[in-house]
């Protein structure tokens, strides 16, 4: 008989149900490597935890709690901030399904972020105790969390641009470009999607303010460049998006 595990407000789900319904999910070649064969992959499927429901404008984590576990986003959105020495929210990412979260947190074995989700999401909790030890059996595996942690720091050393070099213009262009391919890599559309964020948490990200998120969306709208329907964005203009990204197209500064 199967070991059961209960959630809060849940019924049982039987532990084979949530380990198939791992193997299964759409976002493990994501999280997980290509060319594991059978075994490997049934040892890495008995150390993830078990699922947990995080509910829009709840902590999965605060920064300086005990590291003991990664997070797989299985399904919604999350931001991850800090707060500076102002008392002053600074927000470092936001993150979708089939990302992990907690990275840096691994070389201080503390968190050094809160984590928050931005709508109802779920994520797979994945012991980082019991993944180190995989890591001696499985090399593979080994090999791709190096690099996940290489895309981390290389997506670290992007922001640092984007706040430092770029105009207003092209760090929103940036954040276009980068949400459509990383919705393109889940399956969805690149050119229609959801800001799941807030207008206020975007312009935190990017270091403007509100009232220039807002300005940017009218001329980007106004250029045919895209559509916006509150929080729907539709990019009409990829190619001209790309390339202001690139600063290789320089638009006129805003005034």
């Amino acid at each position: 008989m199967s070991q059961a595990i209960h959630f809060p407000n849940s019924a049982p789900v039987s532990l084979g149900a949530i380990k198939a319904s791992c193997a299964a999910c759409s976002m493990h070649q994501l999280c997980l490597p290509m060319g594991l064969d059978d075994a490997d992959i049934n040892r890495l499927d008995q150390i993830i935890g078990s699922r947990r429901r995080i509910n829009r404008d709840e902590r999965l984590y605060a920064m300086g709690e005990p590291f003991r576990s990664l997070y797989a986003v299985r399904y919604g959105h999350f931001k991850t901030y800090q707060i500076n020495a102002a008392g002053e929210q600074q927000i470092t990412g936001f993150q979708m399904a089939g990302e992990l979260l907690g990275m840096d947190a691994i070389s201080g074995d503390r968190y050094h972020c809160d984590a928050v989700a931005l709508e109802d999401s779920e994520v797979c909790e994945i012991p980082f105790a019991r993944l180190e030890e995989l890591f001696g059996h499985v090399p593979t595996l080994l090999r791709h969390f190096h690099r996940i942690m290489s895309q981390e720091i290389t997506r670290e050393q992007n922001v640092m641009l984007l706040l430092g070099n770029m105009r207003a213009e092209q760090r929103f262009a940036v954040f276009l470009v980068n949400l459509s391919a990383r919705y393109a890599a889940r399956g969805y559309s690149s050119t229609e999607f959801g800001l799941r964020m807030s207008r206020e948490d975007i312009g935190n990200y990017l270091g403007l303010t509100i009232e220039s998120v807002s300005r940017l969306l009218s001329r980007f709208k106004k250029q045919g460049w895209i559509e916006v329907d509150k929080r729907e964005v539709k990019l009409l203009d990829p190619v001209k998006l790309k390339a202001i990204a690139a600063g290789t197209d320089q638009c006129a500064p805003m005034s």
